[in-house]
């Protein structure tokens, strides 16, 4: 795909991946819609792009919310006339035993890490469909291919992410030229430890932080954008990109 003046939707952009992607997204010559709730974070992030000579557009929205996507998406279109790319990045990982019953926990996670990438790619995919191409980057995880202790549902939802991108891409791929990539990060700095309420488990993540180098935002849109940068008839259906010094 030739980047310049392509049109990016970046979700969860207001911190981590989200952040970093559209950042390097925008250095190489994308126009993009940086997505979250936190409008005050989203314009401190269109502000650094727009000093590096980029172009951002903020969008307030809530995932889980369809018609906020749908107002997000129908805005980002208004402003640049098309889509080029979503990338499905909002996520949350609140690490706990199964035991500990932390229910709203498990659903949010179910609604925010599923639920928002179904009613993202809903709202983005008619246009898609209709320009004939585009690209879905869906943002799965290493607990997307490997079950661990106290991320149960985290994993389930990660697992699920990856099982939609490969029916996404089957499905879309050979009949509209819409390329899917499922991205499985391993350890990386984000604002997901924050939502950790279980002491335990909180302590566990600074410690393996110490043990560690993780990814940066950056980095994980450099993975993106290597897919998103190949020939047309060229489709980067999953990439598994972890810390050099992360041997699990």
């Amino acid at each position: 795909m030739e980047t310049q003046s392509k049109i990016a939707l970046i979700t969860g952009a207001s911190s981590g991946i989200g952040a970093g992607t559209a950042k390097v997204l925008a250095a190489n010559g994308f126009k993009v819609g940086i997505a979250a709730r936190r409008i005050d974070k989203l314009n401190e992030l269109k502000n650094e792009i727009t000093l590096s000579g980029g172009e951002a557009l903020p969008i307030q929205m809530d995932v889980t919310d369809p018609d906020s996507v749908k107002r997000g998406v129908e805005k980002l279109v208004a402003a640049y006339g098309s889509i080029d790319v979503l990338v499905n990045n909002a996520g949350l990982m609140p690490l706990s035993d199964i035991e500990s019953l932390k229910v709203d926990e498990w659903n949010q996670m179910i609604d925010v890490n599923i639920k928002g990438v179904l009613n993202s790619t809903a709202a983005v995919l008619p246009y898609l469909k209709e320009q004939n191409s585009g690209h879905i980057i869906n943002m799965s995880s290493i607990a997307g291919r490997k079950v661990f202790k106290g991320l149960s549902i985290y994993c389930a939802t990660k697992f699920a992410i990856a099982a939609f991108s490969d029916g996404l891409r089957m499905e879309l791929a050979p009949k509209f030229k819409i390329r899917v990539t499922n991205i499985q990060p391993g350890a990386v700095a984000t604002e997901l430890y924050d939502h950790i309420s279980d002491p335990k488990y909180r302590d566990d993540m600074e410690q393996l932080a110490k043990q560690m180098t993780f990814l940066t935002g950056e980095d994980i849109g450099n993975s993106i954008l290597y897919a998103v940068s190949q020939p047309a008839h060229v489709n980067v259906s999953e990439v598994f990109v972890l810390p050099t010094e992360q041997g699990w």
